[in-house]
């Protein structure tokens, strides 16, 4: 925000933010009783991606940049298991699922990119 980095101007860096934010709304459709459990850990997960994408794009050693792409990849791979869960358990019912899909698989898709360019 107050830093002006090249890790900004990168797609994924701002395909990771869109995504989060879409996370946070597909959260506020989860029951309260998983405030502590499936609400946290998914908007822990989301906000990895994010920061593990700026975190890795301002390392010098591709060995270094690779490994924080791949615990970003890791934290996108963990929301989609916590999606599987919330929708066995009928909690998005209500929610459009479209957009945070598109959001997820191109931000996977990015990041798959990313490791393998390293």
């Amino acid at each position: 925000m107050f830093l002006k980095l090249n890790h900004q101007g990168l797609d994924i860096y701002t395909a990771s933010r869109l995504f989060v934010l879409e996370c946070y709304k597909l959260t506020q459709c989860l029951p309260n009783d998983e405030k502590f459990g499936m609400i946290s850990q998914i908007r822990r997960a989301a906000l990895s991606v994010h920061l593990n994408i700026a975190e890795g794009a301002s390392r010098k050693s591709a060995t270094e940049r690779k490994r924080f792409f791949e615990i970003s990849r890791g934290s996108l791979i963990e929301i989609d298991a916590a999606i599987d869960i919330a929708n066995d358990l009928n909690y998005l019912s209500n929610f459009n699922m479209m957009i945070l899909e598109t959001q997820m698989v191109k931000c996977f898709k990015l990041l798959t990119g990313l490791i393998n360019k390293q």
